[in-house]
């Protein structure tokens, strides 16, 4: 049990400043470090101001971002982990088999982590490297992991998501992303068609750990221009599974 005397407050409030930035929101003034957080003004602008002064972000004037000294405090965690270190190899090997980009993530509130990346060519507005986040009901590593918990735990999930549609093909009903997520239990695999991006399908499996349990997910992604559904599903299920049944016996 730890109380809150053993907690340091600012540090907390720092952590959380970190966090509001990413992919979508590269670079925040901060008004929008404070509505994020929910901190006052002042509160959040030493919190920049402090990142500012150690190298951690970047400061116009007007617009604050992170460096790419922010790094160095996730790319030591990740390179901790084992997992990122064992997929690595596979994904390589997958993605010139199938010339396609892939990738492994892990699951995080409700977002997805990625964890380990191979990329063939970029199908997606923003660059997915280790590290980025997406939200986990929309995407097909998302549903695949969300598909591995408890069914309550997963509404929890869906219910406490950002359900701003993305694209008009975008599920925003929790009901309808629910099923789907029933549909993933049954099937064993996620199809995602343009919900994250226009122009961008997905097709992922999990990853089990040799005990059987669900431990990340594993996906390949795509231009939507002449593929359907079915066909990506034909075209790229049998190699992700094979790597899925290769992973499970490295992983503990």
């Amino acid at each position: 049990m730890v109380n809150n005397t053993d907690i340091i407050a600012s540090f907390a409030k720092g952590l959380r400043v970190l966090e509001c930035f990413g992919a979508e929101h590269p670079r925040l003034t901060i008004a929008d470090v404070a509505e994020a957080t929910g901190l006052d003004r002042a509160t959040a602008r030493r919190c920049l101001l402090t990142l500012h002064k150690f190298g951690y972000a970047e400061y116009d004037g007007k617009f604050f971002g992170l460096t790419p000294r922010v790094l160095r405090l996730g790319m030591g965690a990740l390179a901790a982990l084992p997992l990122p270190q064992i997929v690595q190899p596979w994904l390589d090997q997958l993605s010139e088999q199938i010339g396609q980009s892939v990738s492994t993530s892990i699951l995080d509130g409700t977002d997805i982590v990625y964890v380990a990346r191979a990329a063939q060519r970029r199908v997606m507005s923003i660059g997915l490297m280790p590290g980025s986040r997406l939200p986990a009901h929309c995407t097909s590593m998302g549903r695949v992991l969300l598909a591995a918990l408890p069914e309550e735990e997963a509404r929890a999930v869906v219910e406490a998501s950002d359900l701003t549609p993305r694209t008009p093909y975008s599920l925003t009903d929790p009901k309808d992303i629910m099923d789907t997520i029933a549909d993933v239990r049954v099937n064993g695999y996620a199809v995602i068609d343009q919900e994250v991006e226009l122009g961008l399908r997905s097709l992922a499996v999990p990853v089990y750990n040799a005990r059987g349990k669900v431990i990340a997910a594993l996906n390949t992604g795509m231009a939507a221009i002449h593929s359907e559904t079915r066909k990506i599903v034909n075209d790229y299920l049998p190699a992700l599974l094979k790597v899925q049944d290769g992973l499970r016996r490295m992983v503990n």
